[in-house]
């Protein structure tokens, strides 16, 4: 069976000119070399396609996989994430994790909280801004806490996002609606604990893996997992799997979410305690960082006992059975 792979290389925006908080979502190659020799090792063929433009030139050309395991992540525009699977929906070849309208929901984090909330699905309360009239209007009691709407990797979170007055307010969201220029999410800030969940599977058949908690360490910025934070997670943070109620409560919002929301195959939830310590989900990892040493994925299930190999065999696993019980699918003409 065939696999192509699909990828954004880092490395490669670099170097034509884009820094390294815009590329800090995109992949190394070292991450699709380890999915390579993972799919190699579970009995695949695989070939290695790359980016947007890349796919679109071989489908073009007539070319076509069995399956292409997806991670693109590209650096601008709301549908960044989609593009590359509806592309390959209109060609017919089945593909790894979620589909467009998925990926376009859970990367607008204002959306996705709108559908959570009229689920029933905690989130912290939260008002979108998108210019400095609209930050001037929010009437949410403070604490609150800003990040752009459509980002992650923690980028533009840092210790300016947790505003307690409405200068602060005026001051750093004005500045995210000129650095990214994309709206801000203002939300309540929420005082718990932080957490992240994995979930391997799609709907009924989705999984649950164990919680893992985010500890933030002296010389840590300590309000959120940030931007900071996350690049330099050996000195600022510690993991550690958590169990009993909290964690139970953790797993049941996450698998509500990511079963409500139509997320596929694997990822992440990241969940905060509120000062009544009911978990909250801030944001669903629909597209999760996948390199085998330093993505959260990985790190939480090589600490639940689940190595990486077992880890991208689930995700096939999980993408094969949506695309007919592991049978290949044919191009549709």
């Amino acid at each position: 069976m065939t696999a192509g792979i699909t990828y954004d290389l880092a490395e490669e925006y670099r170097a034509r000119g884009w820094d390294e908080e815009q590329t800090a979502e995109l992949d190394s190659s070292e991450t699709v070399g380890a999915i390579d020799e993972a799919l190699r090792a579970l009995g695949y063929r695989t070939e290695r396609i790359g980016s947007l433009m890349s796919l679109a030139r071989l489908v073009t050309d007539g070319r076509s996989w069995d399956i292409v395991f997806n991670i693109t992540k590209r650096v601008s525009g709301m549908g960044r994430e989609s593009a590359v699977p509806a592309l390959l929906d209109a060609v017919g070849v089945p593909y790894t994790f979620s589909d467009p309208a998925v990926y376009a929901l859970t990367l607008h984090k204002a959306m996705a909280k709108r559908v959570l909330r009229d689920c029933g699905i905690p989130t912290a309360p939260f008002e979108e801004a998108r210019n400095p009239e609209e930050l001037e209007a929010v009437r949410l009691d403070f604490p609150l806490f800003l990040k752009p709407v459509a980002e992650g990797t923690g980028k533009g979170i840092g210790p300016g996002s947790l505003v307690s007055d409405r200068r602060a307010l005026a001051g750093y969201g004005a500045a995210l609606l000129r650095r990214f220029g994309q709206p801000v999410l203002v939300e309540r800030y929420l005082p718990g604990r932080e957490f992240t969940v994995g979930v391997l599977g799609t709907g009924s058949r989705a999984e649950v893996l164990p919680v893992m908690e985010v500890v933030f360490l002296d010389g840590a910025e300590s309000a959120a997992y940030t931007y900071h934070n996350k690049k330099h997670y050996r000195s600022t943070v510690s993991y550690r799997l958590v169990e009993g109620d909290e964690a139970d409560a953790c797993r049941s919002v996450a698998l509500r979410a990511w079963q409500r929301l139509g997320c596929r195959d694997g990822g992440r939830v990241d969940v905060r305690m509120d000062e009544r310590g009911e978990p909250n989900v801030m944001e669903i990892n629909t597209l999760p960082g996948l390199h085998p040493v330093d993505s959260d994925l990985p790190i939480l299930c090589r600490m639940a006992g689940l190595d990486y190999l077992t880890l991208i065999g689930r995700i096939m696993k999980s993408a094969l059975e949506r695309a007919g019980s592991g049978r290949p699918f044919r191009r549709s003409a």
